[in-house]
């Protein structure tokens, strides 16, 4: 029997959790993933702030990354350990205030978005959606081939996401991902 591991991420939505969201944030970081990206973008920057707080002292007690999606400030001032932005925003922030943020991921959706977000001094970058998706419906995926070269443009990891679960995953990973993005497949987990 082969087993197979690869670096994924958790990418949050408590719409979509399973019973009590922080009980289902206790599920999701006992399986170790490499990191957790507190996404919840519906949320005011107050609610957002408090359900961080509680969501990073999970995090801390099994020892997994907590980043932040599109909250630069709010990360610098919690001392969260990493940041997700869309190209947009991390090209509207100038060369000190990136250079001032923990870990930077930036979100992409092409080759020359990833080559972008490379210059830009991003440790890695999220590319996506690779496969359909229920958050992307009628959207057509960008697919396998697309993410390959992504992967061979760019000399930082990239992460696949979009309708990526177990059983696709590795599909991402031979197309020379470093990990994967999941949502449902975390925020389901029973």
């Amino acid at each position: 029997m082969t087993i197979f591991m690869c670096r994924k991420i958790c990418v949050t939505n408590r719409h979509l959790a399973q019973g009590d969201f922080l009980c289902q944030i206790e599920k999701v970081v006992a399986t170790k993933p490499a990191a957790l990206i507190l996404r919840e973008k519906d949320l005011s920057e107050e609610a957002y702030e408090r359900l961080a707080i509680k969501v990073m002292a999970i995090c801390r007690a099994e020892n997994v990354p907590c980043y932040f999606n599109g909250r630069p400030e709010l990360a610098v001032k919690l001392g969260a350990q990493g940041i997700q932005l869309p190209l947009q925003i991390a090209q509207a922030l100038d060369c000190r205030a990136r250079s001032e943020l923990p870990c930077l991921g930036i979100s992409v959706h092409s080759q020359a978005e990833a080559v972008c977000a490379q210059n830009l001094g991003a440790s890695y970058i999220i590319y996506g959606h690779v496969f359909a998706t229920d958050c992307k419906k009628g959207v057509p995926p960008r697919g396998l081939e697309a993410l390959q070269i992504v992967c061979r443009s760019v000399g930082i990891p990239v992460f696949a996401i979009g309708g990526i679960c177990k059983k696709n995953a590795w599909q991402c990973i031979d197309a020379g991902a470093y990990g994967v993005c999941m949502m449902s497949e975390y925020m389901e987990l029973k």
